[in-house]
């Protein structure tokens, strides 16, 4: 079987893959996408598309981010409602620039599926599925990439291929960390009751799972995505079994368990990863780019990793022609890549950092959380920092807790 020649290999069609892809339609380039799977497939993931993904979609392609606000797949979500260890809750719209604006419940069948369906309006992109990477080596100027259906080559190519990355595995040193990775269980439910007439998403911090949260994502027809995360470094020093963890809390929790009790699984439960961004790391190397989950640029706090995923992707993209227009795909060259990232991402990381350390105080939670709904001035500071993240940065500052302390304007 001969080898495949491209001035671009990308692993891995998700949203990192397939962002990349797209930014590189109609740039003169060939450009060769691989997958293991067969889409339509399932992803397991929480499902929340937040407004920064419609944003990404936007700037990546006009066409594909019509193609989505016409998509029937997706409930739109008006906001967030946060439980803290106490039971106390706090409900929080997506507001963005002075509007309320909805993000979206979306499964990852449907979503990556529309994305990679978008390929074909590229005639330099070809799509190869169910081609699993068994190898990646870089030799002779090139990295040689084998599948179980044949062998492809590039001057340069893009690990998307998520949390096992088999492109960071063989090219860089990028391993996972238990103190920056957290681990997830997923189930979609149906039959389950009482979702926010907005569809709020919502999230439960639990006290026996921090720093961590268990979520409910409502779908159509009073379906859920439920699931639970959390750090992987606290669930090894609590021995906690997550899967028995979120079973008992469904079942048993007075905030849950009368909405699940005629609820049925409609799958077996399914654990994935999340490598979190949560501390700085080479992200490139000699011709080759990691992006997405392969990056591990997912939000610390919230778990959210798609719109970095698509914006990593249109980085990659934009560094590659730099690549080809200077003929450099050095590893020093390849760390303007690195930089860049880091220069749009590092503040939300780190602060999202922040306040996943500071969920390891229940009673501080409880009590931002109390304040919040008795305030409106503190409430209306979460919204903001929902929405922007330089007012986010206010909640990791001793500034916010001191007017926690001493604001007195109470709801009316």
């Amino acid at each position: 079987m001969s080898e495949k020649i491209f001035d671009v290999l990308i692993v891995g069609a998700g949203p990192a893959g397939a962002a990349t892809a797209i930014a590189l339609g109609n740039s003169g380039l060939s450009v060769g996408l691989l997958d293991k799977a067969k889409f339509p497939r399932d992803k397991t993931c929480g499902d929340a598309l937040s407004i920064d993904v419609v944003n990404q979609l936007r700037i990546l392609s006009p066409a594909l981010s019509d193609a989505f606000e016409q998509f029937a797949s997706k409930v739109s979500s008006f906001g967030v409602r946060i439980v803290g260890p106490d039971g106390n809750h706090l409900d929080i719209p997506f507001v963005h620039d002075q509007q309320k604006r909805p993000g979206y419940v979306c499964s990852r069948m449907d979503f990556d599926n529309l994305l990679v369906q978008h390929l074909a309006a590229y005639q330099n992109v070809k799509l190869f599925e169910e081609h699993t990477v068994n190898r990646v080596e870089n030799v002779n100027h090139q990295i040689c990439i084998h599948t179980n259906n044949g062998s492809f080559s590039s001057p340069i190519v893009v690990g998307a291929d998520g949390a096992h990355s088999i492109v960071a595995k063989e090219l860089s040193n990028l391993r996972p960390d238990k103190d920056h990775y957290s681990a997830g269980l997923r189930v979609y439910c149906e039959g389950v009751s009482d979702f926010h007439p907005e569809n709020f998403i919502e999230l439960y911090f639990f006290q026996n799972i921090l720093p961590g949260y268990l979520w409910i994502f409502p779908l159509p027809d009073n379906n859920a995505n439920v699931g639970i995360g959390m750090l992987s470094s606290a669930v090894s020093k609590k021995k906690v079994n997550l899967k028995a963890t979120l079973h008992e809390l469904l079942s048993t929790h007075p905030a849950l368990e009368k909405r699940f009790k005629n609820a049925r699984p409609k799958e077996t439960v399914k654990g994935y990863g999340l490598p979190l961004g949560s501390k700085k790391r080479s992200l490139s190397g000699e011709r080759f780019l990691l992006a997405g989950d392969a990056a591990s640029l997912i939000d610390p706090f919230s778990g959210e990793g798609i719109a970095n995923a698509i914006r990593s992707g249109r980085v990659a993209a934009s560094h590659i022609l730099k690549c080809f227009e200077q003929q450099n795909f050095s590893k020093p060259f390849n760390a303007q890549y690195d930089k860049e990232i880091y220069r749009r991402l590092w503040k939300e990381l780190r602060l999202s950092r922040t306040l996943q350390q500071l969920c390891k105080y229940p009673g501080l939670f409880n009590f931002v959380v109390r304040k919040a709904k008795q305030n409106d001035h503190v409430h209306q500071l979460l919204v903001d920092a929902l929405a922007h993240v330089d007012k986010k940065k206010s909640l990791g500052g001793l500034g916010f807790y001191c007017r926690l302390l001493f604001s007195r304007k109470l709801k009316c």
